[in-house]
């Protein structure tokens, strides 16, 4: 069972920078992406960043130019830098996983229980 480790929330002021890190155990087979979602308050969960194992991005239109994501496949990590943070980018953020196997047509997602980022104005 894979099991994702989140690290990195808390409280900074608008302007401010944090990172986020996860690292996943317990993967048996291929991971096909890494990456973080969040949910504010309210809201729906929301994808904020992912990587495929290729280098592939994928980025949510309100973080492009803020949030940098990046991967170390060799230890099944995954970290999320968030620079001019917003009170808007205020919500829990939670780590993503898609394992692939054992057939090439199976797909399993896996959550992180989720940190918190909190932006003040």
């Amino acid at each position: 069972q894979v099991q994702l480790v989140e690290s990195g929330g808390g409280l900074v002021r608008r302007g401010g920078s944090l990172r986020l890190s996860c690292a996943a155990s317990g993967v048996r087979f291929s991971i096909a992406a890494m990456g973080w979602y969040r949910q504010a308050p309210g809201k729906q969960r929301e994808l904020v960043a992912s990587m495929t194992s290729g280098g592939s991005t994928n980025y949510g239109d309100s973080v492009k130019g803020r949030f940098t994501i990046s991967r170390d496949n060799a230890k099944n990590t995954v970290s999320l830098q968030m620079n001019n943070l917003q009170p808007e980018d205020t919500a829990a953020y939670y780590c993503h996983l898609v394992e692939l196997g054992p057939e090439v047509v199976d797909e399993t997602d896996y959550w992180g229980q989720g940190t918190q980022v909190t932006v003040s104005p």
